[in-house]
């Protein structure tokens, strides 16, 4: 039986740890903060409950396969999954408004050529046809194994754009902009693109093509409510580690990881305390003095890229007044200056024209009757340090913005509000430990690698990466294959390549 020693609590570590516990490994897990979860947070106030990360669960396999694969009670059992209907309303700057129905290419292209005119529904299904192509050539190396040695063949975009006659020469989109504007042809579809882009931290302006993976799945694979609030499955997967017997120590700093021998075996705490192990799992992101050297991986592999990583900006209303019939769960409510918005989040400042996500679960748990509702606004801003969330009135004046930007998707919000709650990257860096408040974007192919994680297994013997910040990056899918497959090399050894 071997210890195994797991820093963080957030769900791929916690993945991670279940996975080998299952395994007969003694398990301990040492988190920062008094409880588990990382970003599924949950606020409460007066009979109101908000989720403070992710709203929405999406490729839910990968939390049913964790569940199948620890126990004998499916994720279906533990907590109750609804595929949300519509999928997402999108109110875009010219006025024109659509709602895409849930996991439907038909409906979907139905929906645009009704709101948008006709061919709308043909364009966006041939991008999501060349997107499922990227999908299937990227989908094994990228996601469901660990990284390669020979990771540069990642550094290719999988993504078949169609060739532009541009400037008196043949060009292909290698930007999701690109995509927007040359194979897409429409602002609104452009605008649609680019917020999936976005709402996962990433540059619509300079991320590969191959981010079309991401609405690919959302529409592929559906949108799903988890009932309680997404802190429900981070209940769950800690409720799955505990049976599995594994340990959890709350309120516990892990400083450095310790080195003997030249392998990890083991972690000292705040209060000077170590703790031995035979393996460590590191699941929150590397910093300076907590990994023996300083880094974890070598001049050969993968680069970190330079930049700044944004973070979200979230307000919790208590609202009076019951959720109307007519109610949507999700809204995007897109800028009148996505250019400027882009340049903004990526370069240290507040946005003038954010695109904000409007969340109204229809959920009797997250509101104290039917009289009252619970609202989420969120934006993707710029991190801690180059804006000062902070300062109270940086943050009452983006506040404000949110909430006039989002009565497009609610009228008379601003008239209904009991209660305003603001949560910022300030407080995401001081709850998590994520520098700057930052929310690690999701691994893609191309740009020459430069949007790939470092991979699971590191350059000290013992010493494995789970959670956002390693292969396969973040959100709640990729953390969770980031479990799988330090489970995987663990269990397996080195050579382990993912499931077959």
């Amino acid at each position: 039986m071997a210890r195994i020693a797991v820093i963080g609590a957030g769900t791929g570590a916690m993945a991670a740890a279940a996975r080998l516990a299952v395994a007969g490994d003694k398990v301990t897990v040492y988190e920062r903060s008094a409880s588990y979860g990382g970003s599924l947070g949950r606020h409460e106030h007066e009979g109101f409950a908000f989720d403070t990360g992710p709203g929405l669960l999406h490729l839910p396999a990968v939390q049913r396969d964790l569940f199948v694969k620890t126990g004998k009670e499916s994720l279906e059992q533990c907590v109750t999954l609804t595929q949300v209907d519509p999928a997402s309303r999108h109110l875009f700057t010219d006025g024109t408004a659509v709602s895409l129905p849930n996991a439907s290419r038909a409906g979907v292209a139905s929906a645009l050529d009704a709101a948008l005119g006709a061919g709308a529904g043909e364009r966006w299904t041939g991008f999501l046809e060349r997107a499922r192509d990227a999908w299937d050539r990227s989908r094994r190396p990228l996601l469901e194994e660990p990284l390669r040695a020979d990771h540069q063949v990642l550094g290719r975009d999988p993504y078949p754009a169609l060739k532009q006659r541009r400037l008196l020469r043949t060009r292909q989109a290698a930007t999701v902009a690109e995509i927007g504007a040359w194979e897409l042809a429409d602002d609104r579809l452009a605008a649609l693109l680019d917020g999936y882009a976005l709402s996962y931290g990433l540059d619509p302006r300079t991320a590969p093509a191959s981010a079309a993976l991401l609405p690919y799945m959302e529409q592929t694979f559906g949108s799903w409510y988890v009932t309680g609030g997404m802190r429900e499955l981070a209940r769950a997967v800690y409720e799955r580690c505990v049976a599995r017997r594994v340990e959890f120590v709350f309120g516990a700093e892990v400083v450095r990881v310790v080195e003997k021998d030249g392998r990890a075996a083991g972690v000292e705490l705040a209060g000077g305390e170590v703790a031995e192990a035979d393996r460590v799992v590191l699941g929150v992101r590397p910093h300076a003095g907590l990994v023996p050297g300083g880094q974890v991986w070598g001049a050969d592999d993968v680069p970190v890229r330079a930049g700044s990583v944004p973070g979200r900006f979230v307000v919790l209303l208590s609202l009076r007044g019951g959720r109307g019939a007519d109610a949507v769960h999700r809204t995007v409510v897109h800028s009148a200056g996505a250019a400027a918005e882009q340049e903004a989040v990526f370069g240290g400042r507040v946005a003038a024209h954010p695109t904000v996500t409007v969340l109204r679960p229809d959920d009797p748990a997250t509101r104290p009757d039917d009289a009252h509702e619970a609202v989420t606004l969120s934006a993707v801003v710029a991190p801690q340090g180059p804006v000062d969330w902070t300062d109270p009135a940086v943050r009452q004046r983006f506040a404000d913005l949110l909430v006039e930007r989002a009565e497009a998707a609610v009228p008379g919000l601003r008239e209904r509000i009991l209660h305003t709650e603001v949560r910022t990257p300030a407080e995401t860096e001081a709850q998590t430990g994520a520098e700057g408040g930052a929310v690690p974007p999701p691994a893609l192919a191309g740009a020459e690698g430069a949007y790939l994680r470092p991979g699971n297994l590191t350059r000290l013997p013992g010493l494995y990466l789970a959670g956002g910040w390693s292969h396969p990056g973040g959100g709640l899918a990729h953390a969770g294959m980031s479990g799988t497959l330090v489970a995987g090399l663990v269990v397996e050894g080195d050579g382990f390549r993912g499931s077959q």
